[in-house]
């Protein structure tokens, strides 16, 4: 680390990768560390800093713990936590501090220490719950999906979904030879039926009401509809405890009979679009299906509203994948079951269908899903199905009449943002670049921080051409003019320097005072008083 890097750092507010004590006196206990080691390890690994205030604004007092050396003490760490903890001391301006960096713990074996399974909890430590050990341990478990369900026969299963997903097979594979196999064969092709026992992964699909009943109870889909976000009450509600091949087509019609229309109008055209997209509905669904844990006794909880849904499942998120990188990784739960959905051509292999959900919402512009209500005993993904910034779909059409086909999901969430005037997260880089060679983007001149805007025949499209002028921004002499305008207007009294800043706030403080240097050196103003409390006056200085 750097200096400048611990700067960064302790601006950052605590979390569960990330611990700060003052350690004064140079006193601070090793199992105190270890047990802190212990909690960052089981929550994905972090930074124990010691010789910084834990509260905000956060400072660097220094520390003499562990002055006698650091060898010894990431020697007794591993023998305590069984991992190796890197440690370092870093003589920073305002004194010495200590640095604990922690890795991740292995995959499907939380940390112990003296018996006792740390995590953070606010901020101080406690022992885990046993659902949270439960699932550390099934991360290194093998494919339920794929596992025999003991008991079960072809008997078991419903040969009309079979049939279905015979259908979508050989569509998709483009082999009519599946169409004369006989049901085990089928099976057996798919995996699905391994040595002489029926796949999990089958009975999902394809399993009777009775049959899941008696072996899979919790493999239930419960669909609810509610026409006002405050009643506890449903209006509808429908349970679905069979193969779901027998009911994938059943689940939507239910959501799409409450799926009213908002219209955007364009002129003399009106458009509709659905509150819910049929493609971004039945991604979600798919997701849940194959990624949920079937170990856990929940079912599968759809609740509807007229502009919003919430698909729930069992089930947090696999190690490796977080709400911020959810769009771009994959960790399927259930291997066998997401294989089969990819055979039949319902899922891609290569993900887990958030780029189409993400893409139907930008495209549409809705608000982008949200997933703030996952934990790690469930995953949620709220979709809403108003439109937020209709003039949005002028833009996109304009993209699509050049780039249609060339367009991805990253590059639709970088223009986006840029169209809300936010900036894009740094993993879009390339995307940025790429944008702004098509002629779609461009950066803004003339500040510290380059900004990014959207080109002008992009807000012509929506008849906004001022607003790129004006983000653009204006020429130096018209800057000049205006700073000039504003100080003639208050001859008598002088302009401060902040209300300069108000007549051009898209520059910076040292931006303005080289435009005003310019002037003063053309005779055009004057300043008066000291630099705090100066004030600008036109024309040039009695005393030049």
């Amino acid at each position: 680390m750097t200096e400048n890097e611990v700067y960064e750092i302790i601006k950052n507010r605590e979390d569960e990768h990330l611990e700060f004590k003052e350690a004064g006196g140079g006193d601070y206990s090793l199992g105190k560390v270890a047990q802190y080691a212990a909690a960052l390890a089981n929550e994905g690994g972090g930074k124990l800093i010691l010789g910084v205030t834990d509260m905000q604004p956060r400072k660097i007092v220094g520390t003499g713990a562990f002055s006698g050396g650091l060898g010894k003490i990431k020697e007794k760490l591993l023998q305590e936590i069984h991992l190796r903890v890197e440690a370092f001391e870093m003589h920073m301006p305002e004194g010495r501090i200590v640095v604990f960096d922690v890795p991740p713990r292995p995959l499907g074996m939380p940390v112990c220490l003296k018996n006792v399974y740390w995590m953070r909890s606010g901020e101080s430590l406690a022992a885990m719950i046993p659902e949270q050990i439960r699932r550390i341990l099934n991360e290194s478990a093998l494919d339920f999906s794929a596992e025999i369900c003991r008991g079960a026969s072809l008997s078991d299963l419903d040969l009309a979904a079979v049939d279905e997903f015979r259908k979508r097979w050989s569509k998709k594979s483009a082999e009519e030879s599946l169409l004369s196999l006989d049901y085990e064969q089928l099976l057996r092709d798919a995996e699905l039926i391994v040595g002489n026992g029926i796949t999990y992964s089958a009975l999902i699909l394809f399993g009777t009401h009775e049959a899941l009943g008696k072996y899979l109870g919790q493999s239930e889909v419960i669909f609810e509809y509610r026409s006002n976000d405050s009643d506890i009450a449903y209006e509808q509600r429908q349970e679905w405890r069979r193969g779901f091949f027998s009911f994938y087509d059943e689940l939507w019609n239910a959501i799409n009979a409450h799926n009213k229309s908002e219209h955007y109008q364009d002129g003399l055209f009106i458009l509709d679009i659905k509150a819910f997209n049929e493609s971004a509905i039945r991604e979600s669904i798919l997701n849940a299906v194959s990624h949920r844990d079937y170990r856990d006794a929940r079912s599968i909880f759809i609740r509807q509203f007229p502009e919003r849904i919430e698909i729930e499942s069992p089930g947090g998120l696999m190690p490796g994948i977080t709400l911020k990188n959810i769009l771009w990784e994959q960790s399927p739960r259930n291997r066998r079951l997401a294989e089969a959905f990819q055979r039949c051509g319902l899922v891609e292999r290569s993900g887990q269908g958030m780029n189409r959900i993400f893409d139907s919402s930008i495209r549409e512009c809705k608000p982008n899903p949200n997933f703030s209500d996952t934990d790690e005993s469930h995953f949620c993904i709220i979709l809403r199905g108003n439109i937020e910034h209709p003039e949005f779909l002028k833009v996109l059409e304009e993209v699509g009449k050049e780039k249609a086909t060339g367009i991805s999901v990253d590059d639709l969430i970088v223009i986006q943002q840029v169209f809300l005037g936010k900036k894009p997260d740094s993993r879009f880089d390339s995307n940025v670049e790429k944008l702004i060679t098509w002629g779609l983007l461009e950066r803004r001149q003339g500040r510290q921080q380059p900004r990014l805007i959207l080109a002008q025949r992009l807000y012509s499209s929506v008849n906004e051409k001022g607003v790129h002028t004006r983000i653009q921004g204006l020429d130096r002499n018209t800057n000049k003019a205006l700073l000039l305008k504003h100080i003639e207007d208050n001859a008598d009294e002088g302009a401060r320097m902040s209300e300069l800043r108000q007549v051009l706030p898209a520059l910076s403080r040292s931006g303005i005072q080289v435009l005003l240097r310019e002037l003063r050196r053309e005779g055009r103003v004057h300043s008066r008083g000291d630099r705090r409390n100066g004030r600008w006056y036109p024309g040039q200085s009695p005393c030049d």
